[in-house]
């Protein structure tokens, strides 16, 4: 090389980055001043799904590390969490909400709704041609079971008498009928139907009426109690849409069903609490606690739909059989994992945790109901 010969130019440096919107330098994604981030909204839509994915279930390969000892190690989850390890676990919050929403779409996906013939029944067909219908179509069902089973099956006597309790309804309906059609001819009202019941909701001794015998509670406003009394009407009246289409409660049911479970993970969390009182622990840490626990529970969940939707594909068989065991298996290690998480995080013996684990689940029973309940009841006004 000459002694002449020029050095070759420098690289130009990169263009100083500057924040949008308060002009700072940047020195990451995020202004160190004012906290913008450099990614906005005006940007191609992939790029913003994927962000949205990635924020809010956090899909990416912490969910495999998640899920093992979620399953197979109580109680490490959270213990690792409160030692610090936490990026490369998916947060405990996420971790539920994607479970808990996967697990009770998986149960209501696999509910079959009930069916009967042309959405009826024969005892509340409103004509001998449906209640002819339904009875052969019946009779047509039973006797294929009963010739599936076999004479000398112990469950053929039990055909036999669904077969005769056909008749009998078909029977029983074929004579109102003709008796409310003779009414008619003649002129006369219609007698009651014996396959409707009157919907009645008691408030104290007397039925509900929204204008003899409202709800009126002391404690709530006259706009409050209004409303109250508008959803009991709306109840009610829906009753009558479950008793033609049951699956619409149900699909109801489950749909608000995850939503009582987040207010019963923080009511759980407050039992922990209470139980290890003395343990000096932050509401926080026994909240964490009931995430992961809520969380196993989903997958629990999750997998026996699973197993019991192979098992039924299969019919019977060894393999069959064998995901049957299995099934009985996770619904044993259920109660298993959560004692042993209990006892590994809270670090009391056996005795001592084995009484706390049996109160915790007794009151936690009781919660569960009442929340089964309420759901219910929303379910119902929410139709």
């Amino acid at each position: 090389m000459s002694e002449n010969a020029s050095p070759a130019p420098m690289p130009e440096p990169p263009a100083e980055r500057r924040c949008q919107n308060c002009d700072a330098v940047l020195l990451g994604e995020h202004c160190y001043a004012c906290g913008q981030p450099v990614k906005g909204l005006v940007r191609q839509f992939g790029s913003i799904l994927g962000d949205f994915l990635d924020s809010v279930f956090d899909l990416d390969s912490r969910l495999l590390r998640t899920l093992g000892p979620l399953v197979l190690k109580p109680g490490q989850l959270s213990l690792e969490y409160f030692a610090g390890h936490r990026v490369r676990y998916v947060s405990p919050v996420r971790l539920f909400v994607f479970l808990c929403i996967t697990a009770f779409l998986a149960v209501q996906w696999t509910t079959e709704p009930e069916v009967s013939f042309g959405g009826q029944d024969i005892k509340t067909a409103v004509s001998i041609e449906e209640v002819e219908a339904g009875r052969e179509m019946l009779r047509t069902q039973l006797n294929q079971t009963l010739e599936d089973m076999g004479a000398d099956n112990p469950g053929a006597a039990g055909v036999r008498a669904g077969l005769a309790a056909v008749e009998q309804e078909a029977e029983t309906r074929i004579a109102w009928l003709r008796h409310r059609d003779a009414e008619l001819a003649a002129g006369r009202p219609a007698p009651p139907d014996p396959a409707i019941e009157e919907t009645t909701i008691s408030f104290g001794d007397e039925p509900w009426d929204p204008q003899t015998n409202p709800v009126a509670l002391s404690w709530l406003s006259a706009s409050a109690n209004g409303y109250l009394n508008d959803q009991v009407a709306r109840a009610r009246d829906n009753v009558a849409r479950v008793r033609e289409q049951p699956n619409l409660l149900t699909d109801a049911f489950f749909q608000s069903l995850p939503q009582t479970l987040f207010v019963l993970v923080p009511l759980f969390a407050l039992l922990l609490k209470a139980a290890y009182l003395f343990r000096r622990r932050l509401y926080m840490e026994h909240l964490i606690v009931a995430l992961h626990s809520h969380a196993f529970l989903c997958v629990a969940i999750l997998v026996l739909v699973m197993l019991g939707v192979a098992r039924d594909a299969l019919g019977g068989g060894v393999v069959a059989g064998a995901l049957g065991w299995l099934e009985w298996l996770v619904a044993l290690w259920m109660p298993a994992y959560l004692w042993i998480a209990q006892k590994r995080v809270y670090g009391q013996g056996v005795v001592l945790t084995t009484l706390k684990f049996v109160l915790l689940g007794f009151c936690y029973a009781v919660l569960l109901t009442l929340g089964a309940l309420m759901n219910l009841a929303f379910a119902l006004v929410a139709l």
